[in-house]
């Protein structure tokens, strides 16, 4: 049938593979689309293994046209040094808050990751931490339904920390909703809560089914970890 490629066929995927390059190419510096520079940036990545050229690509496309997937990726890029640049802490900060403002496809995991540069300080000129403003990213990306934001929250206010008091209604909540989301841990310490009665009456019923929960989300994990097999 015309049009399909034969990936059995080495020279024919190659001319493929190589085709694409060519319309990614068009598509960022002839057409100017912001999305076809991300698809050459994703192209240089993982089919060249040009990690130089693929940073090129996505620091153009996140400085000049602010495409959201390119500055989060741009930001993974910082975290690392990878691609030939430097690790800075502070500008893969700044690459995550324009993914974060921005909205998009990662744009909930760079609010995550805005979150974690505030709560460990790395991500500010002072190098201190900023526990509200932490709350604050990873409640927005909790609210868009990404467990470990969730995770984070019910253990700040479980803690407490300054500008965040401690708060163990609100641990629970955010922990039960962590858990919902298929987050063991947040399931096991709401268990324990339950359990306990630590800042929440004592049931002992709805510590045991979170308990499980968490024993059978565990089982789920293992599964699908051995259900990963190579050279079959």
């Amino acid at each position: 049938m015309a049009g399909l490629v034969n990936f059995e066929d080495e020279e024919e995927v190659k001319e493929y593979l190589e085709n694409l390059g060519v319309e990614f190419s068009f598509q960022c510096y002839k057409e100017k689309d912001p999305d076809g520079c991300h698809r050459l940036a994703d192209y240089l990545e993982g089919v060249e293994r040009n990690f130089e050229a693929a940073a090129k690509v996505l620091k153009e496309n996140c400085e000049n046209n602010q495409h959201s997937e390119s500055c989060y990726k741009l930001g993974a890029y910082y975290i690392t040094g990878k691609g030939g640049l430097p690790a800075d802490f502070k500008t893969a900060y700044s690459c995550f808050l324009k993914s974060c403002k921005k909205g998009g496809k990662k744009s909930t995991e760079a609010c995550h990751n805005v979150g974690l540069l505030e709560h460990d300080g790395r991500g500010n000129d002072d190098e201190k931490s900023n526990a509200s403003l932490a709350r604050d990213y990873y409640s927005k990306a909790c609210d868009s339904g990404f467990a470990p934001s969730c995770f984070n929250l019910s253990a700040m206010y479980l803690q407490g920390a300054p500008g965040v008091p401690k708060d163990m209604s609100r641990a629970l909540e955010y922990s039960l909703k962590a858990c919902d989301l298929r987050h063991i841990w947040a399931c096991a310490n709401a268990s324990r809560m339950y359990k306990l009665g630590d800042g929440v009456e004592k049931n002992d019923a709805k510590a045991e089914a979170l308990k499980n929960r968490a024993m059978s989300l565990h089982k789920e994990q293992q599964g699908d970890a051995r259900s990963l097999t190579f050279g079959e």
